[in-house]
């Protein structure tokens, strides 16, 4: 049944005026952190003649879209388990603490955009494009498996080298066709672009389930995001290319965004879970105490539901009915329900780590001493 707009239900998914908040999150999220991906795309494009460029980005956009569609199914069956909650909500703290404390920014290199308005690398201090020595270092830093396809490829040197001097020398340059010769050459850069791809979308898909929820009833926010983030990456970098210039606090917001999207992940695993393991017998003398820590998790979410029902002034959703037969966990955390002082709480925290992106940049006076702008 197709309702309304806003009510409740569309084509069996739900939908109320919030879905849009995180849509829009899901949005810049994934646009100001897709400015590496779009970088290292174009760098491994570069590789290709020219008149080959455009083929191998479209390729790529197509894999991006069909696999991005499969991973959030799949993601969304596979977070229904507890230890996949674990290993992705610890992966995208672990991506957020990497960044933000053990990679150092190298104030060599500068992100500009060029006359097609795509991002790409340069000299911080010269303004020239960097040499391909340069170029390939960061291909093999960004790139998580296969660079040495793209950087260590004598056909595809030789092929631009010759482009180049072509160009250089005023004639004109042939079309470069997918023949036999360089099949090979052109579909190796299209998997190595492939593969940055899906490295890339690993950490938006899980922070965009752990915002939606793990419910099938709100794939469509997830799909729309992802979709949404991904034409916005590969066709209007350059807005969030100068949100960074203006505002370059944004990328640490995004990383700490990302901390505690993964922080969220974590919570749900450790107290929603269903640590009775009822029925399994690989814990052999392990299984009583599991049995009792889920004993004590039951009677703290009766505590803690009884203590939101008669102090707490917001109160609290009533559960939906469990199917006949089938036994649900009872949740101690909801974030998911505003009411809830931790729903409240985790968005207010992401609202503050939104907010720290406007914060002004710092300068060095003439003491040496950083002032704000």
């Amino acid at each position: 049944m197709i309702d309304s707009f806003f009510g409740v239900m569309i084509f069996n998914q739900e939908v109320v005026p919030g879905d849009l908040a995180v849509i829009g999150l899901l949005i810049v999220l994934e646009g100001l952190l897709s400015i590496d991906n779009a970088l290292v795309l174009g760098m491994l494009a570069k590789r290709l003649p020219k008149s080959m460029r455009a083929r191998a980005l479209s390729w790529g956009l197509i894999g991006a879209f069909v696999f991005r569609a499969l991973a959030i199914l799949l993601a969304a069956s596979l977070l229904k388990y507890t230890f996949v909650k674990f290993f992705g909500g610890a992966y995208l703290v672990f991506i957020a603490v990497k960044h933000l404390w053990f990679e150092k920014s190298d104030e060599a290199e500068q992100v500009v955009l060029d006359d097609d308005g795509n991002p790409r690398l340069v000299d911080a201090e010269t303004g020239e494009s960097l040499d391909i020595a340069r170029e390939n270092i960061e291909i093999e830093q960004r790139v998580p498996v296969g660079a040495e396809l793209v950087t260590q490829n004598p056909e595809l040197e030789a092929m631009r080298l010759a482009e180049n001097a072509a160009a250089k020398s005023g004639k004109e340059i042939k079309e470069a066709k997918i023949s036999s010769e360089n099949f090979w050459l052109f579909w190796k850069t299209v998997l190595v672009i492939e593969i940055t791809d899906i490295a890339f979308a690993v950490d938006s898909i899980l922070a965009a389930l752990a915002l939606a929820g793990t419910s099938e009833k709100k794939l469509w926010v997830v799909i729309t995001g992802g979709i949404l983030g991904l034409v916005l990456m590969r066709f209007a970098a350059a807005v969030f290319v100068k949100l960074l210039d203006r505002f370059p606090r944004f990328e640490i917001a995004a990383y700490l965004l990302v901390a505690v999207i993964g922080v969220k992940l974590l919570a749900d695993w450790a107290f929603n879970s269903d640590w009775s393991f009822d029925g399994s017998t690989w814990l052999g003398a392990w299984q009583p105490w599991f049995a009792s820590l889920e004993e004590k998790r039951v009677a703290l979410v009766t505590a803690y539901e009884a203590w939101l029902t008669n102090s707490w002034p917001f109160g609290m959703a009533a559960h939906n009915a469990p199917e006949l037969g089938v036994r649900i966990a009872p949740k101690l955390l909801d974030f998911h329900d505003f009411r809830r002082p931790e729903c409240s709480g985790f968005w207010l925290v992401m609202l503050s780590c939104f907010f720290i992106g406007f914060l002004p940049r710092k300068q060095h006076g003439p003491s040496g001493v950083g002032t704000a702008q």
